[in-house]
């Protein structure tokens, strides 16, 4: 869950499926954009290890002047070879360097810069062709040192127009994602409330399980300064002007038509959108079932739609039945839900959170919304972000340390309903939900580019 499996179609298309998108601020006045796809990725994958599809077009696309339709769109596509034809393995011998012939499955992609342009043709900029992608860390035998091989395949690059500098990276890597999925998913259970569940049961932990703590995913991850992404090419410095924040999503489109001949898939015709994420959690807990792969299908524009379930959300519904007592105040809460649809549909506007903003206009949309002009954290990161009184962390964009499951549980239980009706006095219990999996020790961040953790070995982890 933040978008792992999140619905039907997706799930079985698992090189399309979006998981997450991350946004923040970094150092140099750039924003990181992260983009991963692949969910659920056992270490142990061989021989036919993850990879990403050379039949989809991955997009992460930003909104800068506030009408919910992308301005600027970072395009890429892969490209899959096999440089020895007469091997079953992934490698023949160690890969000790990204041109190393004992590897034998590889990828390299183009990275594309689109600008949109309602009155013109859009301007379209090939930032880097033939870009590699390290292998996937198979074994301490078969990548002795996965960290020099991620590290080589980090491209810093130069636009070929302005000069600005752009740095990616695309590969595998540590899903930076904890929930304790196995918990929500068994009707609701929040484990610190879970004595008082409606079906209780004896014995059992109160200790979140990270369902993720050992699962890799494929993550694009783009470093680009603030000015490529801003309406009018500034690095805004005051938090309440409009053009301070930006809309982020991301996208996985597959063309309409498709042939297999000899095992061989061919494609054709326009693309299609099959997935795409901005909020964390959206789709996956917001959207009915019955709908996900529709809203997976339709482009941020077009969710006033959806906006009915943000409004009145299912989850909100169901904690007060699953918890008899524990959430009076919720259960007697008959409104649409202003806090929600402001933080998820149109950003926080002026006024609601002192000397904070990152409103993008009423047109409601799905957008992970960043507030350039707010600088990274002083001191350490508040996991709890903007809720946490971290204004630089979710629901302004969204880091890899924030702990968007326990925000937007609390979140839904009516903690920011008080933000739009002072007079509302949130359950105690609001306060109290934990998803109870940040503290996973395993999980390891790195504190520069690309951010997210070294993958798990197969042969360290296994399945």
């Amino acid at each position: 869950m933040s978008s792992h499996r999140e619905a039907p179609s997706v799930s079985k298309d698992p090189v399309a499926d979006n998981t997450d998108v991350y946004a923040f601020r970094t150092p140099g006045d750039t924003v990181t954009l992260v983009a991963c796809y692949l969910p659920g990725q056992s270490p142990a994958g061989g021989p036919n290890f993850y990879e990403f599809g050379d039949d989809v077009l991955y997009e992460i696309k930003i909104d800068n002047n506030n009408d919910a339709k992308e301005n600027v769109v970072f395009q890429l596509r892969f490209k899959t070879v096999n440089t020895n034809p007469n091997t079953f393995l992934y490698n023949t011998g160690p890969i000790g360097s990204l041109k190393d012939p004992n590897w034998n499955r590889r990828q390299t992609y183009t990275l594309t810069q689109v600008i949109k342009k309602e009155d013109s043709d859009n301007r379209v900029t090939v930032l880097g062709k033939g870009l590699t992608t390290p292998p996937v860390n198979v074994g301490p035998r078969s990548t002795p040192n996965y960290e020099a091989l991620a590290s080589a395949a980090v491209h810093t690059l130069s636009h070929p127009l302005t000069g600005q500098t752009v740095k990616v990276f695309a590969g595998q890597r540590a899903d930076a994602f904890f929930v304790d999925l196995g918990s929500i998913f068994d009707l609701g259970t929040l484990r610190p409330f879970q004595g008082a569940h409606v079906l209780r049961l004896p014995g059992v932990s109160d200790v979140g399980v990270d369902s993720l703590a050992h699962a890799n995913v494929h993550a694009i991850v783009i470093q680009v300064p603030i000015a490529m992404l801003t309406s009018d090419g500034s690095v805004p410095t005051d938090v309440m002007s409009p053009t301070a924040t930006i809309g982020v999503y991301a996208s996985a489109s597959r063309q309409r038509g498709s042939t297999i001949r000899n095992g061989q898939r061919t494609s054709m015709g326009p693309w299609e959108q099959v997935s795409r994420l901005g909020n964390p959690l959206f789709n996956e807990v917001i959207v009915p079932l019955a709908r996900k792969d529709e809203w997976n299908a339709t482009d941020p524009s077009g969710d006033s739609v959806f906006a009915q379930y943000v409004a009145r959300p299912e989850l909100a519904r169901l904690l007060p039945v699953l918890y008899p007592g524990v959430f009076p105040k919720l259960a007697a809460l008959n409104a649409d839900r202003a806090d929600l649809l402001a933080i998820l549909m149109t950003g926080i506007p002026a006024g609601v959170v002192p000397g904070f903003q990152n409103y993008t206009g009423p047109t409601q949309a799905d957008l992970l919304r960043l507030n350039v002009a707010v600088p990274p954290a002083a001191g350490a990161p508040n996991r709890l972000g903007l809720v946490g009184g971290d204004p630089a962390g979710f629901p302004n964009g969204r880091r890899l340390v924030d702990d968007v499951t326990t925000i937007e549980l609390r979140a839904v239980a009516g903690l920011t309903y008080p933000l739009v009706a002072p007079g509302y006095v949130p359950d105690g219990a609001a306060a109290a939900i934990e998803d109870g999996t940040f503290n996973n020790p395993g999980r390891v961040l790195l504190s520069e580019f690309p951010y997210m953790g070294t993958p798990y070995s197969g042969y360290s982890v296994g399945t």
